[in-house]
Order: structure tokens, then sequence, then C-alpha cells
């Protein structure tokens, strides 16, 4: 009898439901292995893009790592659909791997295991990832096209956050019988009646001659609340104490408070992660379009906060304030090893890295960029110098991984992960997550052998329950995430040992390495400009212990606070 580890991977969350497509996959792979063996370990990816490398998947990639065990528990892999599995030319990148370690491919495409040595089999294969490939660019061109249309000609509403000034207006039963069937509904841009008035206000200020940080400074004082501490719930990750230049800005640049509905401001580009690497496969970043690229809505969409001929007065006069020169502007790129992992710790924000007199410095400079408020007193900028804190860094993190202190450290890296709290406190999320295990507990019923008619109508039910729980939370403007899960101690043992030790990855390593490093560490760190300090704090997840550095490098550290052992 032949073991088997089932691979499979789902898209998103939004589009399929991944219990369902679980299940047909699975179905399909037991279909082609269950006179040959069992099926005895599972590898099943859910919310990754089929266009990622199989080592950028969280399960694909612990599939690869398992290979290299002798002691791995399965024999062969079966694949319950190829086209979910393998993109373009991933196959032939991953097939030699399996090759490499003996184990067996099998799909049901060619009825049992690949044969390496065939060239049909691979010319089969090779032909499904470039289908697979089509089938994601035919779909890309399709929506976009329709999101286009539908934006132009009917003004629809295609989802993301409403404007500042807007908040959601339900506008009935969504046109396609499928999704209205699910309880998705259209919903339209309508004015927030504590908001829009400022928006308005923001307009007539900037074109009777106020400045962006004096209109920001005028509406902190006068106590208005900012965008982002007026909607708290998407939000949570900014202080919200004051208005930001930034906030303005935007506010005067966004066409759509002219009633009119516009679309394709942004897009989603996909460049190479490393040029030098190309299999590692693409990262996908949010770019702004030209504005000859925007679409507009050929009629009004939505309730106007501001005509069409203040909005472009406000824009002529921007444009005036603009940078003069023609000469264009040369940016060269420097490595930041701490890049988006360094706060402030007086304000919370997130410190930016700047490049002068050839090192890499980390500044804040909140007065700059928030107006004043009485909650906060904050130096007019704040520097932080890189190379005075990676050499104690380095030197706490190679200790708390080294031989003698691992195992405490990952005893200790295991045990403090959080909980996931966040469904206890709303009801659709407890609904959501009790039809989870229900799901579970029925999937091992119908396993186990239950009556399949009777387990498939409590399947139908639960699904039915669960979905009008996503569709409330849909309509507060929430999605519902799956939680990520946790981490065992021989997992996080895995991620030191890919590192290949951390002392001499960090010793031998440059900046972009040293923030990889960072990343996947899970490394946390927050500056206190008043005592000079900066605590760190690192594990895959959360945090579990405190490291204090000196800016100038001068103490040694001090011992880690919490939970680590190692100092």
């Amino acid at each position: 009898m032949i073991r088997f580890a089932f691979a499979g991977r789902v898209s998103t969350e939004d589009q399929q439901d991944p219990e369902a497509s679980r299940n047909w996959q699975i179905a399909r792979a037991r279909a082609l292995t269950e006179k040959h063996g069992e099926i005895v370990a599972e590898y099943f990816d859910i919310g990754q893009s089929r266009s990622l490398p199989w080592k950028r998947r969280p399960q694909a990639s612990l599939l690869l790592d398992a290979l290299r065990d002798p002691d791995r528990g399965f024999d062969a892999v079966v694949i319950g659909e190829p086209h979910r599995a393998f993109y373009g030319n991933q196959y032939g990148l991953t097939m030699p791997v399996f090759e490499h370690y003996g184990v067996t491919l099998w799909v049901p495409e060619v009825g049992g295991p690949i044969d390496p040595a065939s060239e049909a089999h691979d010319l089969i294969m090779s032909v499904f990832g470039g289908m697979s490939k089509g089938e994601r660019n035919r779909i890309k061109i399709r929506v976009r096209s329709s999101m286009q249309a539908q934006a132009k000609v009917e003004g629809r509403y295609l989802g993301g956050r409403p404007p500042y000034g807007y908040q959601l207006a339900d506008a009935g039963p969504h046109p396609n019988p499928a999704k209205a069937a699910d309880g998705k509904r259209l919903h339209v841009l309508a004015q927030d009646p504590i908001t829009a008035p400022v928006v308005e206000r923001i307009f007539h200020r900037y074109l009777n001659g106020m400045g962006v940080f004096l209109i920001a400074q005028t509406l902190t004082d006068e106590g208005i609340l900012s965008p982002s501490a007026y909607d708290r719930a998407r939000n949570r990750h900014r202080t919200g104490i004051a208005w930001s230049k930034g906030a303005v800005q935007a506010i005067l640049a966004n066409p759509r408070y002219t009633g009119y509905q516009v679309w394709n401001k942004q897009r989603k580009a996909e460049t190479l992660l490393d040029v030098d690497d190309v299999a590692l496969g693409y990262e996908t970043k949010l770019k702004w379009n030209e504005r000859d690229q925007w679409v507009w809505s050929d009629r009004l969409a939505h309730p106007a906060i501001v005509d069409k001929t203040t909005f472009h007065a406000v824009q002529e006069r921007r444009a005036r304030r603009g940078p003069s020169s023609d000469r264009p502007q040369i940016r060269t790129p420097h490595p930041y090893a701490l890049r988006s992992l360094l706060v402030h710790h007086q304000c919370g924000r997130r410190m930016q890295g700047t490049w002068n007199h050839g090192h890499a410095h980390y500044r804040c400079r909140y007065p700059q960029e928030y107006a004043i408020a009485n909650l906060i007193d904050h130096p007019l900028s704040v520097y932080l110098r890189e190379d005075a804190i990676l050499p104690d860094l380095d030197a706490w993190l190679a200790t708390a991984f080294a031989p003698d202190h691992l195992e405490a450290t990952l005893d200790a890296l295991a045990t403090h992960q959080p909980t996931q709290t966040s469904a206890a406190t709303d009801p659709n999320r407890r609904k959501i997550a009790a039809c989870d295990r229900k799901l579970a507990q029925h999937r091992a019923a119908l396993e186990a052998g239950a009556d399949s008619v009777l387990v498939t109508g409590w399947i139908n039910e639960t699904q039915a329950e669960r979905a009008e729980a996503v569709a409330a939370l849909a309509r507060a403007g929430e999605r519902v995430q799956t939680p990520p899960p946790r981490l065992t101690r021989q997992e996080i043992n895995n991620i030191v040992e890919a590192l290949g030790g951390i002392a001499a990855v960090l010793r031998t390593a440059d900046a972009t390495d040293k923030a990889d490093v960072y990343r996947q560490l899970g490394l946390r760190l927050s500056y206190d400009h008043e005592t000079r300090i900066v605590s760190a704090e690192a594990s895959p997840r959360p945090s579990v212990g405190l490291v204090a550095v000196s800016e100038g490098g001068l103490e040694p550290p001090r011992p880690i606070k919490g939970t680590s052992t190692s100092s």
C-alpha cells in the first residue's frame, strides 16, 4: 500500500468556498489512488495565487521541506487538479525536486504517477501550466473589462473604502442572481452628514489661499476628527491624534467628490521579486496610473460635495504649487535593514528610512506631517542611525538562538503565541467560527462513512448560516480573514534552521538579506528618543521578549524582559 500526501490550492475565500474546493480536489485525488493506497498527509493552501511559486506558498513550501526528510511518512504526492497546482513553468522547476528525493507525483490527467523520462507526460504537464497561466490572464482581462464598463456606463460603486465625506447606502439586491441569493447587495455612496461639510470646507479654504498644513492645523484646533480617528474600525493602525498634510492632500486630489465615479486610478503591477532568480516569481504592488487612464462615469453616480469647476480650480492651484523644474528627479535606491520594522515610541508612527552622509538613518518628522495636537509633545525631527542599532541587535538575536539557548527560546516562542480573540467580541465572527467547527465535524463524519445524503444536508445548512454571517460582516464594511495558524515548536525550529544559523547569517549578510532574516523572525522595534533606548521584540509570530540597546552602542544590552531566557 502506497502512502500518499495530498497537495491542493484554492485562490481566495472571497471568490470560492475553500471547504468545497478542497473537497472536490481531494475527491479526485482519492478516486485516483484508492486502489493503490491511502492519503495520510495533506498540504492545502488557502488564499494563495497560482502565480506564486511553490516555495512562496506556505503549505506547498512545507511539502517541499518534507521531501528532504527520509521519515516523511508518505511515499508519493497526489494532486487533484494540476491547473491549481502548476502555473507557467512551475512544473519544470518543481518536478526535479520530487525526482531527486525519489517521491512520485500522481495526477488524474495521466492516470497515475508521472514518468519523468516520458516526453508525453512532460508535454502534458507543461501544457497544463500554460493553460493555467492563460486562464488566469483571461480572467483578469474579463474582470477588468467588466469593471470598466460598470464604472463608465452604470457609474456603479465597485467596492473599497468609501472616501472621507461619504458613507455607504444600500442600493438593492445584487443584479447577479447567484450573488443576490447569497445575500449580497449593491451599494452607493451617500453624503455623510458629519464629514461632508468638512470636505466642502477644505476645498473652499484651499481656494481662499490657505495652505495644506494650515488647513490641517485649523481642523485639529477646531476639534474635528481626522479621517483615521473618525473611522477607527478601519484605521486601528493609525493614532488619529491630529490631521495630517497627507489626509488633506488626498481629499483635495480625489475626483469622486464631484459626484462622478472614477475607477482605475491605481493598478496591481507584478514585478519580479528577484531579477537574478526568476523562479521566485513576482510580487504585486499598487501603482498609480496616468490620469488619461482613469475611467470616469458618463453621468453623476452619487451626490456631489463640490462641483467640477471648484475641483478643477483646486487642481490648477495644486499644480502651480508643485515642482517648477522639468529636470527629472533621479532617486538612488538604498537598502534599509530595518525598513518598516522600527516605530517611534512617542507617537507610534513608523520611522522612515533616509540616507544621510553615506549612512542609513531612520527619522520621524511628526510635526512636519501632522498638525500639532495637545495630546503629544514631539520634537521637530527624530533621527536614529542604523549602524548604532544593528551590532547590539544582531548580538542579541545570535545569543537567543545560540545552541545552548535554542531550546529555551523555542519553548518561549511556541508557548507565548496569542490566541485569536476577534471571534469572541463579534457575534457574526462567533457564528462564523462555530460554523467552521461544524463543517470540520461534518467532514469528519462524512469521511468516517456516515450517510452522505444526511451529512450533505447538514453541510448545506451550515454553509447557509455561515454565508449569512459573512454577508452581515460585509454590510458592516468588514471582511472575514482566516486567522493565521499557531506555529508548533517544530515549525518555529524549521524556520530557524532554514536561515542557516542566525549568527552566521547576520554576520555576513548585507542590508537586504538582514531585512529578510528580521522579517522571518517577526522582529519589531520601538525607539524612545527621551531615554535613547530601542526596545526589540522577535518571534515568528508575536513578541516574546524585550531587549534594550543604546543608541550609541556604548552600553551592553540589558537583560531581555518578558518570557525569553537569553540576554
